[in-house]
């Protein structure tokens, strides 16, 4: 069904778990995988006495290259094809959803996988979150994947106790 899968992780534990679902559905459908590392380094007072935005980049990048070796290895475990990405956001004009859907395009995506929460910082509180902002736009299916802690919670709410929620949560309509 799905020949070209893009992930976007971030080192989140909620990301994490969408290159689970990334890599199970790669494996299952004989498709290639992208895992993409999207470096944000926002605008700040680069004419500040001392403000050196390379030392904060370089440290993005180490991250990204720490979890795309990582995001290989799994691929590789689970004999997935495919090369993970590392992108830089446009300094003017361009979020992190938009370089993913950018991305998703290059890359020739047929699904675009994301965690629901990652984690990107105080902007994050007023901007929405990267995954509402991909879906919103998004020209492709998008799966996301929620934390587990999320997935705990619905499994709790599914306990004998609340079986009419269960059904509610669990039962697809015929």
């Amino acid at each position: 069904m799905y020949k070209r899968i893009l992930v976007a992780i971030d080192g989140s534990e909620t990301a994490e778990h969408a290159l689970d679902s990334a890599l199970q559905l790669a494996h299952d459908n004989d498709a290639q995988l992208q895992p993409l590392y999207v470096v944000d380094n926002p605008l700040m007072a680069y004419d500040a006495y001392g403000y050196d935005p390379t030392i904060l980049r370089d440290a993005c990048i180490e991250e990204g290259q720490r979890l795309m070796a990582d995001a290989l290895a799994r691929m590789k475990r689970e004999n997935v094809a495919g090369v993970p990405r590392i992108v830089d956001v446009a300094p003017i004009g361009e979020d992190i959803s938009e370089r993913i859907r950018i991305s998703a395009n290059e890359f020739n995506a047929d699904l675009l996988v994301l965690g629901t929460h990652g984690r990107r910082g105080f902007k994050r509180l007023f901007l929405g979150s990267v995954a509402e902002r991909v879906v919103r736009s998004a020209s492709l299916p998008v799966l996301l994947v929620p934390s587990r802690q999320a997935q705990t919670t619905v499994a709790e709410t599914a306990s004998p106790a609340h079986t009419d929620v269960a059904a509610a949560v669990y039962e697809l309509p015929r």
